[in-house]
């Protein structure tokens, strides 16, 4: 801090001016102590001075409402929620997430540094503090059809950058275990900062060598028991909320029924939609579901802003106490977390003062390159009995089953089974990968993304081969996307022109072309409790257990082999 802030700053801690503004009679959450302290808290240039009885130039009488600091995501992928980074930021800091630990490796995987420059650059004048750390893992593994590479020389500039904190998550685990120099070399380089891990179901001998190597947290954890096993080789377990994997709830229950302590626990959205978070709120969703399971308020705050904090070492962050930067949250009871105003550096974020859309850099479009597709590629070629992907409603993972025999032409209105295909989309190789998927239960139809981590190729399902080619080619047209095929028809499509992955069209009109869509699939089959595209989305992810489909076909990931 330069001398003369902290002289000003000092003063009003003492009494002897006035601060730039006061926010009075308040009920303050201390993250320290666990207490609440009532009093007034003084701002100046950003920066709480002091908490305790203070004039102001600007006072604002609270009334005894509470104030605590403001949320941190620790955890977040800005592309997977379709809107521009300025649009997802402004709507989640209306509900009282002030900081951001961005990871922008689905940026990085359709256009490389470009995308990563992408993030960087539409996130630095905005009214929260967004931090970003380097995607570990371009290609996410060894056998992905991404449209890039970033090796650790080409990572080297970007160490000067103050906003990136560490080393994304480390998803490529067998490469970490077994010694590969191309991932050490990049571990390396981000020595004595936080590298963070993507690591799920690891055996205790992986898990145990996979933190030796300097891996300090994971989000990946869906159940309390992996999550016990994490905590005791040392790691930070953030606790994950978004649209597709819900987490919360069983880890929660757990720490709660073996009155386990809250230390060493984050929460993190990962992947949410804009429509989710308009309607259940951002990290205060997360606050509000922990307390309602049973953690008190204050240690459910602290998972969402002091643990977070000192996790990524952000030491101005995460508490309402002096020489802390003002992002506060006016609450209007503890267990509700009804967010009533939100300040960043002391100034009042206003719904009106939502960011504009930007137009996007002509390199990051027109990113689809598909060629030679044609119906014929939709056919299943393989051998039975065969491995059929089980989807899992609420989550992310996969079941490996078989089935015996399929007759791929008679699938159409069954509910049951249905195909799925990855188009290779960012090097006109021709390659597509085709299997069969349980759980989905799309009838008379087709649901396609060019949203599909983390290499974001063009996936589809569907019950016919007519409709996954249609919905395959809408996707080429319209150069990325969500679209929903309908007896052979376009039913509708979110058009993401920008690398295929967010779109330019503004919140309001996407969140409504998606509500329809999304509601539809449903009618056509697609269980409730499920998001249909974001759920699909994963299915191409050859990192998350047991069994995914890559453009090379249907892969196990428990065996580390594609099914033939």
């Amino acid at each position: 801090m330069k001398l003369e802030r902290y002289q000003k700053c000092s003063d009003i801690a003492r009494g002897l001016k006035k601060a730039d503004f006061v926010l009075k009679n308040a009920k303050i959450v201390n993250v320290f102590t666990e207490e609440i302290l009532e009093g007034d808290i003084a701002v100046a240039d950003g920066m709480i001075a002091g908490i305790g009885t203070y004039e102001g130039i600007r006072e604002t009488d609270l009334e005894g409402k509470y104030v605590c600091p403001g949320f941190i995501d620790s955890h977040l992928h800005l592309e997977s929620t379709l809107v521009t980074p300025k649009e997802l930021i402004s709507q989640a800091a209306l509900c009282g997430t002030t900081s951001f630990i961005v990871d922008p490796h689905e940026s990085a995987n359709v256009a490389g540094l470009a995308g990563i420059d992408y993030i960087l650059r539409e996130t630095e004048e905005v009214s929260a503090n967004v931090f970003v750390m380097m995607p570990s893992c371009v290609p996410a593994t060894g056998i992905d059809d991404n449209a890039c590479t970033i090796t650790a020389e080409m990572m080297k500039p970007y160490l000067k950058n103050k906003r990136i904190l560490g080393l994304g998550e480390v998803m490529d685990y067998i490469s970490v275990v077994e010694g590969s120099p191309h991932m050490h070399e990049k571990l390396c380089l981000f020595d004595g900062k936080v590298r963070d891990g993507h690591a799920p179901f690891l055996e205790e001998p992986d898990l145990q060598a996979y933190v030796m190597a300097g891996i300090s947290t994971d989000h990946e954890c869906s159940a309390y028991a992996y999550a016990v096993r994490e905590q005791r080789n040392g790691m930070t377990v953030h606790i994950r909320e978004g649209s597709a994997a819900r987490n919360l709830q069983d880890i929660v229950q757990g720490i709660v029924e073996n009155h386990m302590s809250t230390e060493g626990f984050c929460f993190c959205t990962d992947d949410k939609h804009i429509e989710d978070i308009r309607r259940e709120g951002h990290i205060n969703y997360n606050v509000r579901k922990a307390i309602a399971l049973g953690i008190s308020p204050i240690r459910a705050i602290r998972m969402a802003t002091i643990q977070p904090a000192r996790c990524y070492g952000l030491q101005r962050l995460g508490a309402v106490a002096p020489g802390f930067q003002a992002d506060l949250l006016v609450l209007e009871d503890l267990k509700g977390v009804n967010v009533l105003e939100v300040y960043f550096k002391g100034q009042k974020v206003e719904a009106e003062n939502a960011c504009p859309v930007h137009s996007c850099p002509k390199e990051l479009k027109n990113t689809v390159h598909v060629k030679g597709f044609t119906k014929e590629k939709l056919k299943y070629t393989g051998s039975f009995p065969c491995h059929v992907i089980r989807m899992e409603e609420g989550q992310i993972t996969t079941r490996d089953v078989t089935v015996t025999d399929i007759c791929q032409d008679d699938l159409e209105g069954n509910g049951i089974l249905q195909k799925i295909a990855v188009v290779e989309r960012h090097r006109g190789t021709g390659m597509t990968g085709v299997g069969f998927v349980k759980g989905f239960g799309l009838r008379c139809g087709a649901a396609a993304s060019s949203v599909s981590h983390d290499s974001h190729n063009i996936i589809v399902i569907g019950d016919n081969d007519e409709d996954m080619e249609l919905a395959v080619r809408e996707l080429i047209r319209t150069q990325g996307g969500y679209t929903l095929i309908e007896k052979h028809q376009v039913y509708e499509t979110l058009e993401l022109p920008i690398m295929g992955l967010m779109t330019d069209m503004g919140f309001e009109k996407a969140n409504e072309k998606l509500e329809r869509m999304i509601r539809k699939a449903h009618e056509m089959g697609v269980p409730g409790g499920m998001d249909p595209f974001i759920a699909l989305s994963f299915m191409a992810l050859p990192v998350i257990p047991e069994i995914r489909i890559t453009p090379r076909g249907i892969y196990s990931v428990t065996d580390s082999t594609f099914y033939r």
